[in-house]
């Protein structure tokens, strides 16, 4: 079962869909529980004397994921001034620092012999919260402040346009989830006004683990600002044959990139904001506009001003105010709704002049207005199914299909069976080098049809299958069903995976047994 193209054209990343900050680079990649997805910071909508700071880990997490025990998951914010306005704006952070550390440990049993993930959130005055992954309230301060929370939530994020192209397409992360780290506080207790109301954040995840004997540690996984710093703008899919830097600004340290390396990522967005304004083959940006940007984008880190209002519209008004050269008028930040991708790119294509909009206009569920405001995680079993009209009898094509060795797909190189009857095993080695081994659930050979479950090689959970051959006619139907849930790739790739194996397959059975009508739907 080699798996196909995928049909829906995307911009890819060693493997994933190259959206947010989400498998941005093969470091990130290659450890998704360090991989930071996307960073908000919002009035809470429950209480508008709170602020709420929240990260996302894990892209495309499904029940099996958790966070790592060796990293690091941090929030920090700065109190941030502006020193200046037009093609001179500038953001300029302090030296101090308002963290908040989350740590987790093993996975353990409970009383009741539930796996469960406990953790601890070292507040900014040293205080350690305790906490149980996937609780639902999160947990709270015995002085009743802030209010925490972790686990797997409906990813927020949406993306409905394929960067490469433009082209409008349905939410490429609909189904998905991600791993949520949520903090909320009463704001004037947190943060002090009288000092300053706006602030820059960021989220990393940094690791734990001693330095080894060779070389030095690994400084950091990943990092995040503001949304698409790495995938949109410095690794820009529309600038060809250049080296991919993002692992390397991924190492940077947040608030204070390099002064060796910052020459290096202000050519890459200078080259990247050219590019993207001209997508529309219409110049909107003078080239000392474009410097500007790249100088404001280069300090990444996500505005917020805790006295204004922050709204699903107010994502980058304070950075796009300034570099106009008027106030900003919001509180920027972001929502948890704010529609990130078609606000980020409206403004590098044309600079405001037209809203370009995706294909969808929102995630897979809305955040809510209450705690811990992200949706709950998507459960939904989705389904792929096809059939073939064959021109053969039934108990010819049976006696091929309704063998477990599955040895008559087109993409199976070797397979072998492991047991026999209910319970049996087939270990299927694919023309593309990948093992899947499935576990015959049911057979029944009068009515010609058998279920079979996944027990490994295919990123998903709740992984069944059903074959069965009905009399039509002279001949017959061929039927082959498929339901999962996606975990660990995007629903919509394991969607064209599945698509492409049961397609493949049946379409080797015209050859087979003859056909004269277009595929059956079921």
């Amino acid at each position: 079962m080699a798996e196909p193209i995928v049909r829906v054209r995307q911009t890819e990343t060693s493997g994933g869909i190259n959206v947010s900050d989400h498998v941005d680079g093969p470091r990130s990649i290659g450890d998704p529980p360090a991989d930071v997805t996307d960073l908000f910071a919002f009035t809470s909508p429950a209480d508008p004397a709170r602020t709420v700071l929240a990260m996302c880990v894990f892209p495309s997490a499904g029940v099996s994921a958790v966070f790592s025990n060796v990293i690091d998951y941090t929030i920090a914010l700065r109190r941030v001034t502006v020193d200046g306005s037009g093609n001179a704006a500038k953001f300029s952070p302090s030296e101090d620092e308002i963290r908040f550390v989350f740590r987790f440990g093993a996975l353990q049993r409970d009383a009741e012999g539930r796996i469960v993930q406990r953790g601890v959130c070292v507040l900014p005055d040293g205080r350690k919260l305790q906490l149980t992954v996937n609780e639902e309230g999160g947990a709270t301060a015995p002085e009743g402040d802030p209010r925490v929370f972790a686990g797997l939530r409906s990813d927020p994020f949406y993306l409905a346009v394929i960067a490469a192209t433009l082209e409008k397409v349905p939410n490429l992360l609909q189904h998905d989830n991600v791993l949520c780290l949520v903090v909320e506080f009463d704001t004037k207790c947190m943060l002090d006004s009288a000092a300053g109301t706006l602030f820059g954040a960021i989220g990393e995840t940094v690791p734990r683990e001693p330095p080894g004997r060779i070389g030095h540690p690994v400084a950091r996984i990943d990092w995040v600002g503001k949304p698409e710093q790495t995938n949109i703008r410095l690794n820009n899919p529309g600038l060809q044959g250049v080296d991919d830097i993002r692992d390397l600004w991924n190492q940077q340290k947040p608030f204070a990139i390099s002064p060796d390396l910052q020459p290096l990522f202000l050519k890459r967005l200078n080259a990247s904001f050219a590019d993207w304004d001209m997508r529309d083959g219409k110049a909107d940006w003078t080239s000392e506009a474009r410097a500007a940007n790249a100088r404001v984008f280069l300090d990444d880190f996500l505005l917020f001003d805790i006295a204004k209002p922050i709204t699903d519209d107010s994502h980058l008004e304070i950075e796009k105010s300034t570099l106009n050269g008027v106030p900003y008028r919001t509180g920027g930040g972001r929502t948890i709704n704010a529609n990130v991708i078609d606000i980020l790119l409206t403004w590098l294509i044309n600079r405001d002049r037209e809203f370009l909009r995706g294909g969808a206009t929102g995630a897979t569920k809305p955040g809510t207005n209450v705690f811990p405001y992200f949706a709950s995680p998507n459960s939904e079993v989705q389904c792929v199914a096809d059939s073939v009209e064959l021109a053969s009898a039934p108990e010819a094509v049976w006696s091929l299909i309704g063998q477990f060795d599955l040895s008559w797909h087109p993409h199976v190189a070797k397979v072998a069976l492991i047991g026999s009857g209910t319970g049996q095993l087939r270990r299927i080695e694919t023309g593309d080098g990948r093992t899947i081994v499935e576990r015959l659930d049911e057979v029944d050979e009068a009515k010609r049809i058998y279920r079979y479950s996944m027990v490994a090689g295919i990123p998903a959970s709740d992984y069944a299958g059903t074959i069965d051959v009905r009399p039509r006619g002279a001949g017959c139907v061929a039927a082959w069903r498929v339901q999962f849930l996606a975990d660990g790739l995007p629903d919509i790739r394991v969607r064209d995976m599945v698509t492409g194996l049961i397609e493949s397959g049946l379409g080797s059975l015209k050859s087979r047994f003859g056909t004269d009508r277009e595929p059956v739907r079921p």
